[in-house]
Protein backbone atom coordinates (compact mmCIF):
# COMPACT_ATOMS: atom_id res chain seq x y z
CA UNK A 1 0.00 0.00 0.00
CA UNK A 2 1.12 3.62 -0.53
CA UNK A 3 1.40 5.88 1.99
CA UNK A 4 -0.37 9.53 1.86
CA UNK A 5 1.85 12.54 0.65
CA UNK A 6 1.45 15.07 2.42
CA UNK A 7 2.48 18.01 0.22
CA UNK A 8 0.21 18.21 -2.87
CA UNK A 9 1.72 17.64 -6.07
CA UNK A 10 3.25 19.98 -8.95
CA UNK A 11 1.78 17.82 -11.79
CA UNK A 12 1.22 20.12 -15.24
CA UNK A 13 4.74 20.88 -16.17
CA UNK A 14 5.86 17.20 -15.07
CA UNK A 15 3.22 15.55 -17.21
CA UNK A 16 3.81 17.17 -20.11
CA UNK A 17 7.90 16.80 -19.83
CA UNK A 18 6.63 12.85 -19.34
CA UNK A 19 4.52 12.71 -22.82
CA UNK A 20 7.67 14.50 -24.58
CA UNK A 21 9.92 12.08 -23.14
CA UNK A 22 8.06 9.29 -24.17
CA UNK A 23 7.50 10.58 -27.50
CA UNK A 24 11.50 11.04 -27.58
CA UNK A 25 11.79 7.12 -27.28
CA UNK A 26 10.82 6.33 -29.63
CA UNK A 27 13.87 8.22 -31.77
CA UNK A 28 16.27 6.09 -33.71
CA UNK A 29 19.18 5.09 -32.14
CA UNK A 30 17.62 4.19 -28.78
CA UNK A 31 17.01 -0.05 -29.25
CA UNK A 32 16.52 -2.55 -26.41
CA UNK A 33 18.88 -2.87 -23.92
CA UNK A 34 20.85 0.22 -24.93
CA UNK A 35 21.05 4.37 -23.58
CA UNK A 36 21.79 6.75 -26.28
CA UNK A 37 23.37 9.79 -24.76
CA UNK A 38 21.65 12.84 -25.42
CA UNK A 39 23.72 16.23 -26.20
CA UNK A 40 24.22 18.93 -23.58
CA UNK A 41 21.55 21.22 -25.88
CA UNK A 42 19.07 18.15 -25.97
CA UNK A 43 19.76 17.62 -22.16
CA UNK A 44 19.11 20.80 -21.14
CA UNK A 45 15.60 21.99 -23.46
CA UNK A 46 14.48 18.57 -22.03
CA UNK A 47 15.27 19.80 -18.40
CA UNK A 48 13.45 22.88 -18.67
CA UNK A 49 10.46 21.74 -19.24
CA UNK A 50 9.76 20.43 -16.04
CA UNK A 51 8.24 22.36 -13.23
CA UNK A 52 10.82 24.28 -12.07
CA UNK A 53 9.41 25.44 -9.14
CA UNK A 54 10.31 22.05 -7.51
CA UNK A 55 13.78 23.31 -6.70
CA UNK A 56 12.86 26.59 -5.45
CA UNK A 57 14.39 26.05 -2.15
CA UNK A 58 17.75 25.15 -3.65
CA UNK A 59 17.88 28.43 -6.38
CA UNK A 60 21.05 30.30 -5.36
CA UNK A 61 22.77 27.67 -3.30
CA UNK A 62 25.74 25.28 -3.58
CA UNK A 63 28.05 23.26 -1.57
CA UNK A 64 26.04 22.08 1.62
CA UNK A 65 23.45 24.26 1.55
CA UNK A 66 22.56 23.48 -2.04
CA UNK A 67 23.19 19.63 -0.10
CA UNK A 68 20.82 20.55 2.79
CA UNK A 69 18.18 22.09 0.52
CA UNK A 70 17.69 18.98 -2.04
CA UNK A 71 17.62 16.65 1.22
CA UNK A 72 14.79 18.87 2.52
CA UNK A 73 12.90 18.87 -0.90
CA UNK A 74 13.36 15.23 -2.13
CA UNK A 75 12.43 13.71 1.45
CA UNK A 76 9.06 14.87 1.12
CA UNK A 77 7.53 11.55 -1.12
CA UNK A 78 5.42 8.48 -0.79
CA UNK A 79 7.05 5.54 0.33
CA UNK A 80 6.21 1.97 -1.32
CA UNK A 81 6.49 -1.43 0.02
CA UNK A 82 9.04 -4.01 -0.85
CA UNK A 83 6.38 -6.11 -2.70
CA UNK A 84 4.76 -3.05 -4.60
CA UNK A 85 8.38 -2.40 -5.66
CA UNK A 86 7.98 -4.95 -8.31
CA UNK A 87 5.03 -3.64 -10.34
CA UNK A 88 6.34 -0.52 -10.37
CA UNK A 89 9.71 -1.24 -12.01
CA UNK A 90 7.85 -2.81 -14.53
CA UNK A 91 6.33 0.63 -15.56
CA UNK A 92 9.60 2.82 -15.22
CA UNK A 93 12.05 0.55 -16.70
CA UNK A 94 9.57 -0.90 -19.59
CA UNK A 95 11.52 -1.57 -22.86
CA UNK A 96 10.68 1.59 -25.08
CA UNK A 97 10.31 -1.31 -28.41
CA UNK A 98 8.63 -4.10 -26.49
CA UNK A 99 6.07 -2.95 -23.58
CA UNK A 100 5.85 -6.45 -22.57
CA UNK A 101 9.39 -6.32 -21.21
CA UNK A 102 12.29 -4.54 -18.70
CA UNK A 103 15.68 -3.16 -19.55
CA UNK A 104 17.94 -5.25 -16.90
CA UNK A 105 20.39 -2.31 -15.58
CA UNK A 106 23.62 -4.15 -15.85
CA UNK A 107 23.24 -6.35 -19.02
CA UNK A 108 21.08 -4.47 -21.29
CA UNK A 109 18.85 -7.63 -22.05
CA UNK A 110 15.32 -6.65 -23.06
CA UNK A 111 13.48 -9.93 -20.76
CA UNK A 112 9.36 -10.27 -20.23
CA UNK A 113 8.26 -8.47 -17.17
CA UNK A 114 6.38 -11.65 -15.98
CA UNK A 115 10.52 -13.29 -15.42
CA UNK A 116 10.24 -11.51 -12.00
CA UNK A 117 11.39 -13.35 -8.91
CA UNK A 118 14.83 -15.37 -7.43
CA UNK A 119 15.47 -17.86 -10.09
CA UNK A 120 18.01 -18.56 -12.91
CA UNK A 121 16.94 -16.68 -15.81
CA UNK A 122 14.35 -14.26 -14.19
CA UNK A 123 15.16 -10.84 -13.00
CA UNK A 124 14.76 -9.33 -9.47
CA UNK A 125 15.00 -6.03 -7.72
CA UNK A 126 18.64 -4.81 -7.84
CA UNK A 127 19.54 -2.12 -4.71
CA UNK A 128 22.44 0.12 -6.50
CA UNK A 129 23.43 1.31 -3.27
CA UNK A 130 24.02 -2.20 -2.16
CA UNK A 131 21.63 -2.77 1.13
CA UNK A 132 24.37 -3.84 3.51
CA UNK A 133 26.04 -0.37 2.86
CA UNK A 134 23.89 1.09 6.42
CA UNK A 135 22.41 -1.96 6.98
CA UNK A 136 19.18 -1.22 5.49
CA UNK A 137 18.10 -4.35 4.19
CA UNK A 138 14.45 -4.13 2.04
CA UNK A 139 12.35 -1.95 4.93
CA UNK A 140 10.25 0.65 3.69
CA UNK A 141 12.46 3.56 3.25
CA UNK A 142 15.93 3.36 1.27
CA UNK A 143 15.25 -0.19 1.21
CA UNK A 144 12.28 0.35 -1.19
CA UNK A 145 13.30 4.05 -2.75
CA UNK A 146 12.25 3.38 -6.63
CA UNK A 147 15.15 5.30 -7.94
CA UNK A 148 18.17 3.27 -6.82
CA UNK A 149 16.10 0.28 -7.09
CA UNK A 150 16.39 -1.14 -10.37
CA UNK A 151 15.70 -4.58 -13.14
CA UNK A 152 18.49 -7.32 -13.44
CA UNK A 153 19.04 -10.53 -13.89
CA UNK A 154 19.48 -12.49 -11.29
CA UNK A 155 22.63 -14.03 -11.92
CA UNK A 156 24.26 -10.65 -12.48
CA UNK A 157 23.09 -9.14 -9.63
CA UNK A 158 24.76 -11.87 -7.49
CA UNK A 159 27.93 -10.93 -9.16
CA UNK A 160 27.47 -7.50 -8.30
CA UNK A 161 26.90 -8.28 -4.60
CA UNK A 162 27.56 -5.86 -2.29
CA UNK A 163 30.48 -4.39 -4.42
CA UNK A 164 31.26 -0.80 -4.89
CA UNK A 165 32.02 0.60 -8.09
CA UNK A 166 35.03 1.52 -9.85
CA UNK A 167 36.98 0.54 -12.95
CA UNK A 168 38.16 -2.44 -13.83
CA UNK A 169 37.90 -5.87 -14.11
CA UNK A 170 36.67 -9.19 -15.85
CA UNK A 171 33.24 -9.52 -18.23
CA UNK A 172 31.13 -12.59 -17.42
CA UNK A 173 27.99 -14.45 -18.86
CA UNK A 174 25.09 -11.97 -19.67
CA UNK A 175 27.23 -9.37 -18.29
CA UNK A 176 26.51 -6.33 -21.62
CA UNK A 177 29.68 -5.13 -21.10
CA UNK A 178 30.08 -4.48 -17.67
CA UNK A 179 32.96 -6.01 -15.48
CA UNK A 180 33.53 -7.18 -11.93
CA UNK A 181 37.07 -7.99 -9.94
CA UNK A 182 37.20 -8.67 -6.32
CA UNK A 183 36.27 -5.70 -4.71
CA UNK A 184 34.02 -3.44 -7.13
CA UNK A 185 31.80 -3.77 -10.03
CA UNK A 186 31.64 -1.54 -13.38
CA UNK A 187 28.33 -1.26 -15.21
CA UNK A 188 28.34 -1.04 -18.77
CA UNK A 189 29.12 2.29 -20.58
CA UNK A 190 25.42 3.05 -21.55
CA UNK A 191 24.45 3.18 -17.42
CA UNK A 192 27.36 4.27 -15.64
CA UNK A 193 26.20 7.70 -15.16
CA UNK A 194 22.28 6.67 -14.33
CA UNK A 195 24.39 4.38 -11.49
CA UNK A 196 26.38 7.14 -11.05
CA UNK A 197 23.71 9.84 -10.55
CA UNK A 198 20.93 6.93 -8.31
CA UNK A 199 24.50 6.74 -5.74
CA UNK A 200 24.36 10.46 -5.57
CA UNK A 201 20.85 10.74 -5.15
CA UNK A 202 20.78 8.14 -2.33
CA UNK A 203 23.66 10.13 -0.67
CA UNK A 204 21.46 13.22 -0.19
CA UNK A 205 18.25 11.66 0.35
CA UNK A 206 19.38 9.70 3.27
CA UNK A 207 21.14 12.17 6.21
CA UNK A 208 20.72 10.09 9.41
CA UNK A 209 17.89 12.38 10.65
CA UNK A 210 14.65 9.65 9.98
CA UNK A 211 16.09 6.77 11.82
CA UNK A 212 18.32 5.02 8.82
CA UNK A 213 21.96 5.76 8.35
CA UNK A 214 23.83 8.99 6.84
CA UNK A 215 24.66 7.73 3.34
CA UNK A 216 27.72 9.10 2.05
CA UNK A 217 29.45 8.64 -1.28
CA UNK A 218 33.22 8.22 -0.51
CA UNK A 219 36.85 7.77 -1.79
CA UNK A 220 37.24 4.27 -1.72
CA UNK A 221 36.08 0.42 -2.30
CA UNK A 222 35.85 -2.66 0.37
CA UNK A 223 33.17 -0.15 2.79
CA UNK A 224 31.53 -3.37 4.12
CA UNK A 225 28.69 -2.72 6.03
CA UNK A 226 29.49 0.77 6.56
CA UNK A 227 26.81 3.48 5.38
CA UNK A 228 29.67 5.04 1.99
CA UNK A 229 29.60 4.22 -0.97
CA UNK A 230 32.89 4.32 -3.58
CA UNK A 231 34.26 5.18 -5.57
CA UNK A 232 33.58 9.24 -5.72
CA UNK A 233 36.07 10.18 -8.36
CA UNK A 234 34.98 7.43 -10.85
CA UNK A 235 31.33 8.18 -10.19
CA UNK A 236 32.05 11.96 -10.76
CA UNK A 237 33.76 10.77 -13.91
CA UNK A 238 30.61 7.89 -14.98
CA UNK A 239 28.12 11.33 -14.52
CA UNK A 240 30.12 13.75 -16.75
CA UNK A 241 30.37 10.82 -19.39
CA UNK A 242 27.11 9.84 -19.62
CA UNK A 243 24.82 12.36 -19.19
CA UNK A 244 20.89 11.82 -18.52
CA UNK A 245 19.24 10.30 -21.73
CA UNK A 246 15.27 9.86 -22.50
CA UNK A 247 15.19 6.80 -20.44
CA UNK A 248 16.46 8.33 -17.20
CA UNK A 249 14.74 11.00 -17.57
CA UNK A 250 11.75 9.20 -18.17
CA UNK A 251 11.59 7.28 -15.26
CA UNK A 252 13.10 10.12 -13.05
CA UNK A 253 8.99 11.90 -14.25
CA UNK A 254 7.38 8.46 -13.81
CA UNK A 255 8.50 8.30 -10.45
CA UNK A 256 7.58 11.46 -9.59
CA UNK A 257 4.38 11.89 -11.39
CA UNK A 258 3.17 7.98 -10.44
CA UNK A 259 4.88 6.60 -7.31
CA UNK A 260 7.30 8.40 -4.93
CA UNK A 261 6.65 12.26 -6.29
CA UNK A 262 9.88 12.90 -5.30
CA UNK A 263 12.66 13.56 -8.03
CA UNK A 264 16.72 12.75 -8.71
CA UNK A 265 17.88 16.58 -8.74
CA UNK A 266 20.81 15.47 -10.39
CA UNK A 267 18.87 14.12 -13.80
CA UNK A 268 17.54 17.26 -13.64
CA UNK A 269 20.26 19.61 -12.68
CA UNK A 270 23.36 17.41 -13.77
CA UNK A 271 26.28 20.47 -12.81
CA UNK A 272 24.69 19.89 -9.06
CA UNK A 273 27.06 17.06 -8.66
CA UNK A 274 30.28 19.34 -9.12
CA UNK A 275 28.61 22.18 -6.80
CA UNK A 276 28.17 19.67 -3.76
CA UNK A 277 31.11 17.06 -4.54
Amino acid sequence: MLATRIRPRRRTTVALATAAVLAGLAAPGLTAGTATATTPAATAATAATYDAAYYDGATGKSGEALKDALHTIISDQTKLSYSAVWNALKVTDQDPNNSNNVILLYSGISRSKSLNGGDTGDWNREHVWAKSHGDFGTSTGPGTDIHHLRPTDVRVNSIRGNKDFDNGGSGFTDSGGSLTDSDSFEPRDAVKGDVARMIFYMAVRYEGGDGWADLEVNGQVNNGSNPYMGKLSVLKAWHQEDPPDAFERRRNDVIHDSYQHNRNPFIDHPEWVESIW
